[in-house]
Order: C-alpha cells, then sequence, then structure tokens
C-alpha cells in the first residue's frame, strides 16, 4: 500500500530479532512514519542472575530495538506486558500439559498479547496501522484475506487464524512477499545490527530448556508416575507423569519393544498413558472450539477445505461440519497422524486462511 503525501503512522513490533527489524526499516523506506515499540514479556532467569543471554525480552534483545530505530532515526518505546503474558500464556501453558493438553504458545500470544493491545496502543499514538515482522500477507479487496507468505517454508499464517476483519484492515505484514534471505539481504543493504542474528527456533519464556524442566518449575503439583500401557492392556513400563508426553511422540518414551511406540492417548482418570503403533495414532475425525472465521462471516453449512492440524502439516482435505458458531467436528477424506487436543486445527482454501480453532 503506497503512502499517502501526509505520512501515514505505523507502529512496529520489534522483538530485536531480524524480521521484525527489516519490516521497520522496509517501511520507514516506503517514506512512513514509523514508530518501533518492544513488548517486555518475560524477565529469563539469567538476566535476573546477571548473565548475558540473548532470548526472549532479554537487554539484549530490548538494546538491539532501540539500535534498529536509532540507526533508522525512529523513535522506540518499550511496552511492558509481563502480567498479562504471564497469565494468559505463560499460565496457559503449564495448565494445558497439567490436564493433558499441548498447548500452543505463539498462538495465544498472538490472540492476546500482541494484536489486541498493540493496536489499541497504536491508535493511542494516533497510528492508522500495526507492523509486525511475520511471514504472511493480506490482500485487500472487497474484504480481507489472510494468505500465505511467498516463502512457503517461513510462512506463519497458521499462527494467525485469530485475526477478524476490524484487525486486518489496519495489520501490515511486510515481509510476506520476500524469502528469508532476502530479508536478510535487506538488514545487510541497511546496515542493521542484528543482520547476522541467528533464529531462535525455541518457544521464548523456555530459554532453552525442556518444557519439562519448566513445568516442574512452574507448578506445585505432584507429577505421579503411572503405567505405559498398549490399548489391549498390556504393561510395558512406568511414565514420569502424564504432564511430560504428548500425542504423537515417538521419543523419551522409555520402553523397549523392538518397534517404533507413539503415544496415542493419555488417560488421566487412571493416569495411564496408552501407546501403540503408527496405524493407531491415525484418526479420520477431531472436534474443535474456539473457532474463528478471518472473514467474520460464520458458514451455515458444512465447509470443505485444507486443514493443518499442527504448524508444520501439510494439510489434509476434510469437512467442517459446524456444531455452533464456537464448535465443528471436522471429518478427514483420509486418516491423519497426530490429531493433538490443544494444537490449532488451521482452515484453509489454497493459500487463503478461512479460520481455526483448538481440537477439542
Amino acid at each position: 500500500m503506497e503512502p499517502e503525501t501526509k505520512k501515514i503512522r505505523v507502529v512496529v513490533a520489534m522483538s530485536g530479532g531480524v524480521d521484525s527489524s527489516t519490516a521497520c526499516a522496509l517501511l520507514h523506506s516506503q517514506g512512513y512514519e514509523v514508530i518501533g515499540i518492544t513488548l517486555k514479556l518475560w524477565t529469563p532467569r539469567h538476566w535476573v542472575e546477571g548473565e548475558k543471554v540473548g532470548s526472549c525480552c532479554s537487554p539484549q534483545d530490548i538494546g538491539e530495538a532501540k539500535i534498529v530505530c536509532r540507526q533508522l532515526g525512529v523513535p522506540h518505546y518499550t511496552y511492558n506486558m509481563e502480567e498479562r503474558f504471564k497469565e494468559k500464556v505463560v499460565d496457559q501453558f503449564v495448565d494445558s500439559y497439567l490436564n493433558g493438553r499441548t498447548p500452543n504458545p505463539c498462538v495465544s500470544c498472538n490472540s492476546f498479547i500482541k494484536f489486541d493491545p498493540l493496536l489499541k496502543y497504536a491508535g493511542a499514538l494516533g497510528a492508522e496501522y500495526l507492523a509486525t515482522g511475520h511471514y504472511a500477507r493480506i490482500i485487500r479487496e472487497n474484504h480481507f484475506y489472510l494468505t500465505k507468505a511467498k516463502d512457503q517454508f517461513k510462512d506463519q499464517s497458521y499462527f494467525l487464524y485469530m485475526l477478524n476483519q476490524a484487525q486486518l484492515s489496519r495489520v501490515l505484514f511486510p515481509l510476506g512477499d520476500y524469502q528469508k534471505e532476502e530479508v536478510r539481504e535487506i538488514a545487510r543493504k541497511y546496515n542493521l545490527v542484528n543482520a547476522e542474528k541467528k533464529e531462535s527456533q525455541d518457544i521464548c519464556f523456555l530459554e532453552g530448556r525442556d518444557y519439562r524442566e519448566f513445568i516442574k518449575e512452574q507448578t506445585s503439583q505432584s507429577l505421579k508416575k503411572g503405567a505405559i500401557q498398549t490399548q489391549d492392556g498390556k504393561i510395558l513400563g512406568e511414565h514420569l507423569g502424564l504432564p511430560f508426553y504428548t500425542i504423537g511422540q515417538r521419543e523419551k518414551l522409555g520402553v523397549a519393544t523392538g518397534e517404533r511406540l507413539y503415544v496415542i492417548d493419555k488417560d488421566s482418570k487412571t493416569n495411564t498413558l496408552i501407546v501403540g503403533k503408527e496405524s493407531e495414532n491415525l484418526k479420520n475425525e477431531c472436534a474443535i472450539h474456539s473457532m474463528n472465521w478471518c472473514s467474520d462471516q460464520i458458514p451455515n453449512e458444512s465447509v470443505r477445505a485444507l486443514v493443518k492440524v499442527r504448524y508444520r502439516h501439510k494439510g489434509a482435505l476434510a469437512t467442517i461440519n459446524l456444531l455452533s458458531a464456537q464448535e465443528a467436528k471436522i471429518v478427514f477424506d483420509e486418516d491423519v497422524s497426530s490429531i493433538t487436543p490443544g494444537q490449532s486445527a488451521v482452515f484453509y482454501d489454497d493459500e487463503t486462511v478461512l479460520g481455526g480453532g483448538i481440537i477439542a
């Protein structure tokens, strides 16, 4: 979207990484009036202990976002949302595992932390738009359509299905038409301080730890050991606590039978971890709740779509049968592996995100 004669003000959410910094540089070069903002979401444990780290919300990350804004000659602010992040993302993450679900904290963060509060913040600053470094695109026609990014490997539209029309109308994704390496080259062109910064592949607040260790730290509950057994009741070993396992998991099960086994269910009533062969990990349907349709128009009948049940899932054709505005039953044309409660099922029509919901 080309800016008008009067500069259009945009607030850019900046994590301190190369993607959001490049998004900021691109918008600035296109003539927008840019304001950078970094969310203070989590105090890293090593920060408290005085060690130098580059994890989520560390002084290094916030400092690099400020340096980029200084390089570009634009203002930068820090917005403390630690309390809300702890309640809506971290506590939900721990609670989900304790109750047998496998959460998706990136979806929770986008739903409760990044977009709604920052759009309000942008409005308070007189900005028309909020921009982020997500790899996704918005097509502006009669409606606002959320679509996949040009870089199919980096595409993050899966994590953004909760956005509605009002939000999509005020959001910009400057990186949607670029490949990751092109983004690196742009960062180098502008000599950004974090142009060569490595990407974090971990959940930010885990700080490189295994999620099991984090859950132990965050809960006072006693995690009881229990039986690992097959669907026909054969006991194979002992698990360390149901929250430490997820549907589809095939490593660190602590049992050896000569064949590859998968977690196929968790029975919280009997504290039993149920494992089975790959074929037993397949299902052809699931229920979902907390649905959102990006178009804001809830269909009044069944919908055919390609459904992704996790981020790296290539998607499977299915029929979405609506039970209410918030609930549906998804029936897949073919069996799908590792359909996991707590993860998101996201619906696509080719490249366009129709909506999604949480697997029940």
